[in-house]
């Protein structure tokens, strides 16, 4: 018999491919305006979570554009704060109302940047923009609600075809089809993602159900530029359109422009060795450059 799990946001980028890589062993129930459900709305989602025979609650739902949630800061009316705070915090609180795990998904988003080293979950956050900000308080909602809960910070997820959200690789390799492929940072760092391998640590995770804060990214570290230039050499595109531009200098010529971190490398030894769970190298999953060309 299939283990029920219930959740939000199992319709997006992430979530869609976690429910088509386990939906042989889960039987998933999703809440989220695409199945009719407004996380916001008590009234709406209390019901559900009551009723539901699943012992697990998976919750992916939530503001994700970056810049537009710049143009929001604190703003708590805005659709950001709203969903990544309050919409959390009732899904938190139901959560420990009605017994469910849950399995809260964050970002690198909520760490400065300024580490020169891989951010490992002691590292402490601080979030330097508005949408990082959010999920930062999200987590804080989690963890003072009382109920049993595993947060999984994320970064940089790419699969290799989803038409209703662009990631990373698809929008790079879309730019070098179109030949109009901005200049790429050099002096960042980034921690690319596989999203098939979210979803094997998510199944360990659902079964095993740790406690704590575990970083689900992928096992290597690199600049835009570097990725870009892995691309073109993978899938034959002209490397003459990789444009060089540093991070520092865009934002000395941009004083407008929202917060950008310089380090987003996470560490994932945290994951392999407590739960076993093993995240690929950028070298290991190139074949899905190919296959979204």
């Amino acid at each position: 018999m299939k283990k029920q799990i219930i959740g939000s946001g199992l319709s997006g980028l992430v979530g869609s491919r976690i429910v088509e890589l386990l939906s042989s062993q889960f039987e998933f129930e999703n809440l989220d305006l695409m199945s009719g459900i407004n996380i916001l709305n008590l009234n709406e989602i209390e019901p559900k979570i009551a009723n539901s025979k699943a012992k697990t609650f998976i919750h992916l739902a939530a503001f994700t554009d970056v810049n537009a949630a710049w143009q929001e800061r604190n703003n708590k009316n805005g659709l950001c704060y709203q969903i990544n705070v309050l919409g959390s915090a009732n899904i938190a609180k139901l959560c420990q109302k009605y017994h469910k795990f849950l399995v809260h998904f964050s970002t690198d988003f909520v760490f400065d940047g300024k580490k020169i080293t891989p951010y490992a979950e002691k590292d402490k956050p601080n979030p330097i923009e508005w949408y990082g900000q959010t999920k930062f308080l999200a987590e804080k909602e989690i963890e003072n609600s009382g109920c049993e809960f595993c947060i999984v910070r994320i970064a940089f997820p790419f699969r290799e075809n989803f038409a209703d959200k662009t990631d990373l690789v698809r929008k790079m390799i879309e730019s070098f089809k179109n030949k109009n492929l901005y200049p790429m940072f050099f002096d960042q760092k980034i921690t690319p993602t596989f999203i098939d391998d979210i979803a094997a640590g998510i199944k360990i995770i659902l079964n095993k159900k740790p406690e704590g804060i575990y970083h689900l990214v992928g096992s290597t570290f690199l600049s835009p530029y570097e990725l870009a230039k892995k691309i073109a050499k993978l899938v034959n595109f002209d490397s003459s359109l990789i444009k060089k531009t540093s991070l520092f200098n865009y934002l000395k010529d941009h004083p407008e422009s929202r917060p950008y971190h310089k380090n987003l490398a996470l560490s994932n030894e945290k994951a392999k060795k407590q739960l076993g769970i093993e995240m690929k190298t950028i070298d290991e999953v190139t074949h899905v450059f190919k296959k979204t060309n």
